[in-house]
């Protein structure tokens, strides 16, 4: 019987060395789960900053973009506007004379009294 006794003595020993490793174990284990939350969470809000960061390079760029571009093409003054309109609206007032000169149906469109004469200077300002 007294064997039977120091047996479930021994058993009861080992049993709570086995639930304090185990209880060890699982403290280890709460404790790098948490570790590892905290890096997650501190990269997350690395990862936010620098995102923030990004964007608010990015508006800074295109800020700087445009003020380059406006100091590289200026607006054109009123009266250049104004010639460029009229200048595209003679251009569109001409384009079927010149579409169907160039085709061949029609004579030089502008007076021109030598008409052979216009055809060569085009053609010599073609292979130039």
């Amino acid at each position: 019987m007294t064997s039977l006794f120091t047996q479930e003595i021994r058993l009861s020993k080992r049993h709570e060395e086995i639930v304090s490793q185990r209880l060890m174990l699982l403290q280890k284990m709460e404790s790098k789960f948490g570790d590892l939350n905290k890096g997650k969470a501190s990269q997350m809000q690395a990862a936010e900053t620098a995102f923030k960061r990004n964007l608010s390079l990015l508006k800074d760029i295109e800020v700087a973009e445009q003020s380059l571009r406006t100091r590289i093409h200026p607006l054109p003054s009123p009266e250049v506007v104004s010639l460029e309109t009229l200048y595209w609206a003679s251009v569109e007032e001409y384009i079927p004379k010149w579409e169907q000169f160039l085709l061949g149906r029609a004579p030089y469109p502008i007076g021109v009294d030598d008409q052979k004469e216009a055809e060569n200077t085009i053609q010599n300002e073609a292979q130039q």
